[in-house]
């Protein structure tokens, strides 16, 4: 197995990427718009995927957030809203803002559960600020860490009741950021003690099952290289001062934020502690040099990944009463 995880092309698998994943064998795929038609041809791309890796429980990655990040949408699926709904709530009602937030996920799940996907790469736990990139802002949980903490792990439980793995994102925080990584290189210059807020609602959840780098430099820790690229902030900070454990993966290495060849990206996130690396944009060319550059998934990072995989057990609830719940206290605003 190799430590990736690849986007496919379109709504189907196509035979070159059939071949070329019987090969290379990656740790996970996952999915974007355009792998996304209806439930019937969702539910057939991922039992091919799970026919091809002959097992149950492959990581089939999607980003699901609601509001504009959302790769399933109206007219098959119900639009979802995004982080500062609950926020809003929480403002008036903290008890309520959680259980909204945690209603909100359960749906969320049991929509993905029941098309084969088994990973939504949710919660963020940026804390957002004043000046932070409308890439973040408009989908954070709040400005406040313990509130961004709390409404997250609600999220991660929701999930979860609904058979669905979550990942913290995007470590060690994104909230400083007043650029957006998928075009340009944020620098952070906040001190060391200013950004215990930012690793607050990380550490609070450090037992999540799944984690995702930020593509950000932190002059107080490492002046030279992004999270993403950095031994220091993976080892240091993400695993260490906030004590996570479980799977860690990229962002997109295709962002801008990042420099290189793909391949070079790649290998320079798996030296730097990663444990796979996340390549959406099912480039054949790239997928075959990022193969090309790694080696085998290390003993550690697979036994992460079948924990994180396992974290999990079959999907219960019922989907529109959490709808209905989630609704109505979001009706309170």
């Amino acid at each position: 197995m190799k430590p990736v995880i690849f986007g496919l092309s379109g709504p189907v698998m196509t035979p070159q990427e059939r071949a070329f994943f019987a090969e290379a064998k990656p740790a996970g795929y996952i999915f974007f718009k355009r792998n996304v038609v209806d439930r019937t041809q969702l539910r057939a791309l991922t039992a091919s995927l799970r026919e091809l890796e002959d097992r149950e429980d492959v990581a089939i990655l999607i980003d699901q957030e609601g509001g504009r990040v959302a790769r399933m949408g109206p007219p098959e699926w119900p639009a979802f809203p995004a982080g500062p709904a609950f926020d809003a709530l929480y403002e008036i009602a903290p008890m309520s803002g959680i259980e909204a937030a945690r209603a909100n996920a359960t749906a969320l799940g049991l929509m993905l559960a029941e098309v084969g996907i088994t990973v939504n790469c949710l919660p963020l736990l940026d804390v957002a600020r004043a000046d932070t990139t409308d890439a973040i802002s408009t989908r954070a949980y709040g400005h406040e860490p313990m509130r961004v903490a709390a409404m997250g792990r609600a999220t991660l439980e929701g999930l979860a009741a609904a058979g669905v793995v979550g990942v913290i994102k995007h470590m060690p925080g994104h909230g400083r950021a007043v650029v957006d990584t998928h075009h340009h290189l944020p620098t952070v210059t906040a001190s060391d003690v200013e950004l215990e807020d930012d690793l607050a609602p990380f550490r609070a959840l450090s037992d999540a099952p799944m984690g995702m780098t930020s593509h950000i430099v932190f002059d107080a820790w490492d002046r030279e290289r992004p999270a993403t690229l950095s031994p220091i902030v993976i080892e240091e900070i993400i695993r260490g001062r906030i004590g996570f454990d479980g799977l860690l993966m990229t962002d997109d290495i295709d962002m801008k934020a990042l420099s290189g060849t793909a391949g070079e990206k790649a290998a320079g996130a798996i030296a730097a502690g990663c444990d796979v690396v996340l390549d959406c944009w099912a480039r054949m060319d790239e997928m075959v040099e990022i193969a090309g550059r790694l080696g085998e998934i290390s003993p550690r990072s697979r036994e992460r990944l079948d924990a994180a995989m396992a974290s999990v057990g079959a999907g219960e609830g019922d989907f529109a009463e959490a709808v209905v719940k989630r609704d109505a206290l979001l009706a309170l605003v």
